[in-house]
C-alpha cells in the first residue's frame, strides 16, 4: 500500500498547470512600445541594466520617472530587488506579438534555467530560449554565446476599452492576487480578466499578465520617427535624439517640451512667433481667453516638427502641471520587496509613479488569444483559452498503467 501512496502522490503532484501567459496574434508590420515590470536580481548599474534589455538607458529612467539629468547617471548603481519597469519595441514575429531585439552573452556556470528564472525574471522559459536558439542540448552552452532571448508583449492596438494605454508585461509572484495587482494598476479585476482571457481571478506563480496601463497618445505623422508615440499616465519619454521630453500630465494630455541634456538640436521654436516648444501664452478678454501654445508634432528626418497654434477657451489654463521626477533609487524599503504587484513601488517614501501593462509567452498550459483588432474590453471579449493538457495527460496515463501492473503483487 505505501507504494500505491507513493504513485498517487506522484500522479497528483506532476501534473499541475504550468503558468499561463497571453498571446496577440498579429499580422501586421507596425510596432509599439510595451513594457516589461522587471525586479532586478541583483546590483547592476543602470548602463548594465540597459544593456541586459539592449535599451536606453534614458527611457529607462524617463519612463520610470526618475530623474534622467543627473550627471553621470549610468553609471549610478540600482539597488538588488529594485522593481522597475523596462520600455521595449514589440513587434509581429511569426503570427504573433514579440520581442526579439535582446541579446545575452553567455557566462560561466549559466544555464538556461538560470538565464530565464533568475537574469530575466521568468518574463522568459528556457525552453523558448531553447527553440528561438535552435539549441540542441540545453545542457551544453559555450561561454560568450550569444543568445536570442524573445521577451512577452502586447499592443493590442494601443487601447483599453478605447481609452490610449501601454501593455506591461507582468510576471506574477506567490503572493499576489488579481485583486491586489488590479488596485496596484488602477484598473479592475473585470479589465485584467478581460484583457488575459482569464475564465476566473484564479492567478498562479509564473504567470505572465498583460497589464494595460492609461496613457497620452500622440497623433504625429505615420512618417514620423516617434510615429505612434505613447506615454503611460505620471512617466515620461524621451524623443528626437534625446532632445524631447514628453509626459503624460493630469486629464490624460500629452506634453511635450526640450528635454534637459546636454545634447546638439535643431530648432524647436514655432515659425511665426517668438514661443519655443512647450510655451503657452494666454491673453485674457471680454469673449473668453485666447491660449496660444507652441507644441510638438513629431520627429520628421532629423528636424523637430513644431506647431503653432490658437484657440479661444472660456478660461484661462493654469501653469502646466507635469509629473514630478525623483532621484535615482539607491535602496528599496522592506515592504515594497513582499508587497504584491510592486508597481507603483515607493523608495525612500517617494512613489515612482504609476506605470502601465502588457502579457506573453512562456511555455504555459494555457493560451489566451485576444479580444479584436481596436483593442481588448472588459465588457466582452473574442478572447479564447486553449489548454493545453497533453505532457500531464501523457505522465498521468504512465502513472496509472504503472499502478494497474504493480496492484496484483501487492
Amino acid at each position: 500500500m505505501p507504494l500505491i501512496a507513493t504513485i498517487l502522490f506522484l500522479l497528483f503532484t506532476t501534473t499541475a498547470v504550468t503558468p499561463k501567459s497571453t498571446i496577440e496574434p498579429c499580422s501586421t508590420t507596425d510596432t509599439c512600445t510595451s513594457l516589461l515590470g522587471y525586479t532586478l536580481y541583483t546590483d547592476l548599474k543602470l548602463s548594465e541594466l540597459a544593456s541586459l534589455f539592449q535599451t536606453d538607458p534614458v527611457s529607462i529612467l524617463s519612463t520610470n520617472s526618475i530623474d534622467f539629468t543627473t550627471p553621470d547617471v549610468s553609471s549610478h548603481i540600482l539597488p538588488s530587488q529594485l522593481f522597475i519597469n523596462i520600455p521595449i519595441t514589440c513587434s509581429c514575429i511569426d503570427g504573433i506579438r514579440k520581442s526579439t531585439s535582446t541579446r545575452y552573452k553567455t557566462r560561466p556556470a549559466d544555464t538556461l534555467s538560470n538565464i530565464a528564472d533568475v537574469v530575466y525574471g521568468g518574463l522568459v522559459s528556457a525552453d523558448q530560449i531553447k527553440e528561438a536558439n535552435e539549441i540542441p542540448d540545453p545542457n551544453v552552452l559555450d561561454v560568450g554565446q550569444s543568445l536570442v532571448v524573445p521577451l512577452p508583449c502586447t499592443c493590442f492596438n494601443g487601447t483599453d476599452n478605447n481609452v490610449p494605454a501601454v501593455y506591461l508585461s507582468y510576471v506574477v509572484k506567490a503572493t499576489d492576487t488579481l485583486a491586489g495587482i488590479a488596485v496596484r494598476y488602477k484598473t479592475t479585476v473585470t479589465d485584467l480578466m478581460g484583457v488575459n482571457a482569464l475564465g476566473n481571478a484564479a492567478v498562479e506563480d509564473g504567470d505572465i499578465l498583460a497589464i494595460p496601463l492609461s496613457a497620452c497618445a500622440s497623433n504625429f505623422p505615420r512618417y514620423a520617427f516617434d510615429y505612434a508615440l505613447s506615454v503611460p499616465n505620471g512617466a515620461y519619454a524621451v524623443t528626437a535624439d534625446h532632445c524631447v521630453e514628453c509626459s503624460c500630465t493630469p486629464g490624460s494630455r500629452l506634453y511635450c517640451q526640450p528635454a534637459s541634456l546636454l545634447v546638439s538640436c535643431s530648432s524647436m521654436q514655432c515659425k511665426g512667433s517668438n514661443l519655443m516648444l512647450g510655451n503657452v501664452t494666454v491673453q485674457q478678454s471680454s469673449a473668453g481667453c485666447n491660449v496660444t501654445s507652441c507644441s510638438y508634432g513629431g520627429f520628421v528626418n532629423g528636424t523637430i516638427v513644431t506647431t503653432l497654434s490658437s484657440s479661444l477657451q472660456p478660461r484661462c489654463p493654469g501653469p502646466q502641471q507635469v509629473p514630478p521626477l525623483i532621484a535615482p533609487p539607491t535602496m528599496v524599503s522592506p515592504d515594497m520587496v513582499s508587497a504584491p504587484a510592486p508597481s507603483p513601488f515607493q523608495v525612500g517614501g517617494a512613489p515612482i509613479g504609476s506605470l502601465p501593462g502588457s502579457v506573453v509567452p512562456s511555455t504555459g498550459s494555457s493560451i489566451a488569444f485576444p479580444p479584436s483588432a481596436s483593442g481588448p474590453t472588459a465588457s466582452s471579449s473574442g478572447a479564447c483559452t486553449l489548454v493545453n493538457p497533453l505532457s500531464s495527460f501523457s505522465l498521468a496515463m504512465a502513472l496509472v498503467l504503472v499502478l494497474k501492473v504493480m496492484v496484483p503483487f501487492l
